[in-house]
């Protein structure tokens, strides 16, 4: 990582001209959790603060946890003008304006046989151990977990989730997500990997990570050639936008896929920050670039506080339908829509009708889902920026 300090295009070479921290503190990753920005204050020294944004921290404190990294606030100097990286990370006003928002969307709590392990698919589960996060996006869809303190690396909570997923054979794959597991160190991720590797009906290992994204110097050697002696192991990151493709998280993603692992990337539909053709195209083809492959486009899911965040899904499929033929097949994701019952792609002929501002969906089980105030902007409340 240490390069990144001679390359005038790194997040790094530029903290270390713009600001007296020490170049080889900026590049710690637990430096860069220590000094996460929770109040205005602490963000001004990063990034110019306005009077929005100082409302935002204002109305938001105690309702969602705040926290961005250095980093990503440095990078969201650096791209300001641009609004696509302050959006996700810097709390709004209008996250109180929210009328149609819900704690657990996906119902995930009532969908958990023991405390973290989420198993909606026979053959895959979430395992959540982590709670912690870099940044604390204001989309996220966990904001239930924000009030469950003691989550994080829980030793009580992981025996008994590896005992669940030991008892139920047909168990093959799980997901390791939170929070953010890479948000431990490198001895327990791996202690959770010999557990796993345990467990012989275990055959796949896929991590949910926003680190190359939002703390792209926890992607250490040391770690991923720890996490390359449990291959197969997989993983799926979250860029939204090209900004955050920087040179720190180029690294980041080199570092990964040279060693073999496999990289996926989860976006999220956001208004202000990838709801544009253009912006969808640049990010996708750059991330085929860096060797990932766009994975999924998620309609953003009705939690509270996003309502200005969230985009239309008629304006979501004209979006993605505009890709085709403009970038490689392999480069588009799929349109997703995430529910109780499971993840469904979003197209004509999964959408069998619209119902005033609802949307009609048929799920994997032939049920009918009802996705509410999102068929266009008229179903929202809160004016279009």
């Amino acid at each position: 990582m240490k390069q990144l300090l001679q390359d005038p295009n790194s997040i790094a070479y530029y903290a270390s001209q713009h600001s007296s921290i020490d170049s080889n503190l900026f590049l710690s990753w637990i430096w860069q959790m220590n000094h996460q920005i929770r109040h205005a204050d602490q963000a001004a020294k990063w990034h110019d603060i306005n009077a929005t944004h100082k409302a935002g921290f204002e109305a938001n404190q105690g309702l969602f946890e705040i926290g961005i990294t250095p980093y990503y606030a440095m990078l969201s100097q650096i791209k300001c003008n641009s609004d696509a990286v302050a959006l996700q990370a810097f709390p709004s006003p209008e996250e109180q304006n929210d009328p149609h928002g819900k704690e657990d969307p996906l119902h995930e709590s009532h969908q958990s046989p023991v405390k973290e392990v989420v198993h909606i698919y026979p053959d895959r589960v979430a395992f959540c151990v982590a709670q912690l996060c870099p940044v604390y996006c204001r989309y996220c869809f966990r904001k239930r977990r924000d009030s469950e303190i003691g989550l994080h690396f829980h030793p009580r909570i992981i025996k008994q989730g590896l005992e669940y997923i030991a008892s139920q054979k047909s168990i093959r794959d799980v997901l390791i997500t939170g929070g953010d597991p890479f948000l431990a160190t490198d001895q327990t991720l791996e202690s959770l990997l010999i557990e796993l590797k345990k467990i012989p009906h275990i055959k796949l290992i896929r991590f949910g990570t926003r680190t190359p994204v939002t703390l792209p110097y926890r992607i250490t050697d040391t770690l991923v050639n720890m996490l390359a002696k449990y291959h197969p192991i997989w993983i799926n990151t979250h860029f939204n936008c090209s900004e955050e493709i920087t040179s720190d998280a180029a690294l980041a993603l080199k570092i990964l896929a040279d060693a073999g692992i496999c990289l996926g990337n989860q976006s999220v539909l956001l208004r202000g920050v990838n709801d544009s053709e253009k912006s969808l195209i640049r990010l996708c083809t750059e991330l085929t670039y860096h060797r990932v492959r766009p994975y999924y486009l998620f309609h953003a899911n009705n939690v509270a506080g996003t309502q200005h965040l969230r985009v239309p899904i008629s304006k979501g499929l004209k979006l993605v339908q505009g890709l085709r033929g403009k970038i490689s097949g392999f480069a588009i994701p799929s349109y997703i829509l995430d529910t109780p019952s499971g993840k469904i792609p979003l197209n004509e002929r999964s959408i069998l009708g619209v119902d005033g501002h609802d949307v009609l969906i048929q799920d994997n089980h032939n049920r009918i889902h009802r996705e509410t105030q999102c068929w266009s902007d008229d179903g929202f409340s809160s004016p279009k920026p």
